[in-house]
This record gives C-alpha cells, structure tokens and sequence, in this order.
C-alpha cells in the first residue's frame, strides 16, 4: 500500500513537471517560414528561360539563316554579272623569216596584253529547277519556325517539370521536420520521465537513435532538393549559386478534356514540321528530274581587248563593244547519275513519310499513357489527401495519448513512419499528376509562360 502511494506520488510529480513545458503540435507541411531569398515563380521562372534559353537561341539563328537564305537569288532566279581584267606582260626571244626574205632576231622582245570584261547571265528555263528550288526553301523556312515553336514548348515543359520538382523535395523536407519535431518532443517527455524515476536508459537511447536517423533522412532530403535547385537554375540559364526560393504548392488542374487534346495534338508543331518535311523531298525529286531538262540562258556582256607587241606582223590591236546571245545546253548523257539523282530523291521522300507516320504513331501514344496517368493519379490525390489527413490526426492522437502515458515508443514509431509515408505518397501523386499534366499540354502544344 505504501509503495503504490509513492508511485502515484511520483507520476503526479512527473505529470506537474510535463505541464510547466506543453508539447508542441504537428506543423502543418504547408505552413513554412518566409524564405530569405526571393521567391520565383513558375511565371517568373518561365519567362526567364524563354530570355536565357541557350537552345532557343540557338533554334532563332537557325531560323535567321533560313530566312536569309529564302531569296529568288538562292534559288538561282536572279542574273549573275560579273567584272574580270587581266594585263599580262610577255618578253620572248623572237627569230622570225618572212616570205619577202627579211629576217628579224630580238631577244626580249616585250608584248603587252590588256584584257576587260562585264559578263552577265540570265537563266530562263532549267526544267522548273528555280521554281522547285524556291519553294523548297520556303518550306525550310517554315520547317526552322515550326521548330523553334517545338523547342520553346520544350522548355517550358522541362522548367516547370523541373521547378515542381524542387517543390516535391521540400515538401518532402516539410513532411520531415513536421515528424523530427515529434521525435524531439519524445526525447523531451522521456527525459524528463526520467528525471523523475518513469523512464529508463534504453527508451532515452532509443528516442536519440530515432531522432538522429530522421535528422540524416532530412539532411539526405536537404541535398537532393539543393541538387534540384541546381537543376533548375541550369534550366534557366542562371548562376548556380543564385539563392531562390519557390512556391510551395503543386497545383494540378481538373480542365483537361481528351477530346480537347486529341484535337490540339496534330497542331504539334514537331508533327507539322515532319509534314512539311515531306514536302522539302518532294521538292528535292523536281529539282533533281530538272538536272534532265535542257537549260537555256542569256549571256550578255562588253569587252575590251589590248594587244601591244614589240615584233610582229600585228604591233597594235585594240578591240572593244557589246555582245549578246542565248546559251542552250542539253544533258545527253551522264553516266545514268542524273536518274540515280531522282531514284534517291524518290526514296528520301518515302523514308520522310514513314518518319513521319512514326512521330504520329509516337506522339498519339506518349498522349495516351500521359492521359491515362493523369486520371489515375488524380484519383490517387484525393485517396491521399485523406490518408494523409487521417496520418496527421493519428500522430497528434498518439501525442497526445504519450503525453499521457498511454502509448509507447513504438506506436510514436509507427504513427510517425505512417504520417511519414503518407505525406511522401501525397507529394509523389501530385507530382506526378501535375507530370502528366504538363505532357499532355506539351504534346498539344497548350503550354505558355
């Protein structure tokens, strides 16, 4: 009987001493300190890469040279004139008889000869050669406009894919320290059990073997999320020492419709860029067949000829004026390289088609599966957000039933690993969800800063 009125002595006084210091509650995940550094956006971060892109410079010179390179000159329709001289000094050692029987010995005689020309050309028929040449650069130049467009859709996939992947870290680092915080009031209430004879050693040893393995979990976290980080930065074209911070949420959206996708996905422009690859081989064969064809031209131009020499019959001869004329040539035979030429071409365009018909093929099926995994995984968000609700109650349930000394180290345990993996499974589901999201969107060609 005495000895069971000590105990409850000391369990009252065990009890008064916990009540001087009240547990702290589960921080919620979402609730995070102001950040130091500035926050960006996902807008911000979008517009940032559209600046910095280095692929996107890259894709806007290609387009440049395209454009330089669609003119009716490139494609041989405009005249060529050209200006040539030349002034040639000659000494020769001239013996030289003559029907009449004079003789004439010089050595070095010298003769000079001057010679300026302006030559121009002007194709008029090469068998549609200029024409297919012009619209097959047309369409290259459509081709570098509708790629520049495919690789800005891929930037913005790629950064915001790889901005809400530094979201799910910290969630995760979030999720962590809501469950560090309650192994520390653990290793609190069990010391100051202890204090007062109601907890030995081995829950004391325990209790710091658990905060500590948590602790390294959220330093590993910590890492990954600052590799993350790095991650995007390179994405943006930014240092990677530049200290942001970014929103805590991974927002999914509801307004996805399949229908919508399947008819904005053939405006892909990769898809319409392949299309119109097609079309260049087609314009590739009527050039090469051109090569067959007779060509006719005009040539035009004015000389000037000076001839001085020292011996001779003729001292001085000067000549000078305008010429024109028409030029025709007429391929006979080339050793069958021209209809090789064709044959080539020919087979160009059908490997351009299969190409083709596989990017569709490809595209309508990363399409599907990215749709599938969106309405699926948006199931799975809500089932997690009330498994996760349910964990958060547990652990503050159990909280509160050690604070009574109702529950042991190992339901503390076993609500924490549950919270835990709750919270991990909510984070996972809404990444991968808003994943889907922002394939889907890219595929149809729907993303935009």
């Amino acid at each position: 009987m005495k000895s069971l009125f000590i105990g409850l002595a000391l369990l009252s006084l065990g009890t008064a001493s916990l009540a001087q210091t009240p547990a702290p509650a589960v921080p919620a995940p979402a609730m995070a300190a102001s950040p130091a550094a500035p926050v960006l956006t996902l807008h911000e971060a979008l517009q940032t890469a559209l600046k910095n892109s280095l692929d996107l410079q890259i894709a806007q010179n290609t387009v440049e040279v395209q454009r330089l390179q669609n003119t009716l000159g490139f494609a041989g329709g405009l005249p060529t004139l050209a200006l040539a001289g030349s002034n040639n000094v000659v000494i020769n050692n001239t013996n030289q008889e003559f029907n009449t029987g004079q003789t004439t010995i010089r050595t070095g005689a010298r003769s000079t000869q001057y010679n300026f020309g302006l030559a121009g050309s002007y194709l008029l028929y090469n068998g549609g050669y200029v024409v297919a040449n012009r619209k097959r650069l047309d369409e290259l130049q459509q081709i570098s406009e509708l790629q520049l467009n495919s690789t800005v859709q891929n930037v913005l996939a790629d950064v915001s894919l790889k901005y809400y992947a530094v979201v799910q870290q910290q969630r995760y680092i979030r999720t962590l320290q809501a469950s560090v915080e309650v192994s520390r009031q653990k290793l609190r209430l069990i010391e100051a059990r202890q204090a007062v004879g109601l907890a030995n050693n081995a829950d004391k040893f325990q209790a710091q073997l658990d905060l500590n393995a948590q602790l390294e979990t959220q330093g590993q976290q910590a890492l990954a999320a600052e590799q993350a980080k790095a991650d995007l930065l390179r994405a943006l074209t930014m240092d990677l020492a530049t200290p942001i911070a970014l929103e805590d949420s991974i927002p999914v959206s509801h307004d996805l419709r399949w229908a919508d996708i399947q008819a904005s996905l053939v405006h892909n422009p990769a898809l319409l860029a392949a299309d119109r690859q097609v079309r260049v081989n087609e314009l590739l064969e009527r050039v090469a067949r051109a090569n067959r064809y007779p060509s006719l031209g005009i040539n035009a131009g004015t000389n000037f000829a000076r001839n001085q020499n020292a011996v001779g019959t003729t001292l001085f001869n000067q000549s000078y004026g305008p010429y024109a004329g028409l030029g025709l040539s007429l391929p006979l035979y080339s050793g069958g390289v021209n209809r090789r030429r064709v044959d080539v071409a020919r087979v160009n365009t059908k490997t351009a088609e299969l190409q083709r018909t596989a990017l569709q093929q490809n595209y309508q099926l990363n399409a599907r599966k990215a749709w599938e995994a969106y309405e699926q995984t948006l199931a799975l968000v809500d089932t997690a957000e009330a498994s996760y609700t349910t964990a958060r109650n547990l652990l503050k349930l159990v909280q509160m039933r050690l604070d009574a000394g109702l529950s042991t180290l190992v339901d503390v345990k076993l609500a924490q690993q549950s919270y835990e993996d709750a919270g991990y499974r909510l984070v996972n589901y809404r990444y991968n969800a808003k994943s889907a999201e922002i394939t889907l969107r890219q595929l149809a060609a729907l993303l935009a800063p």
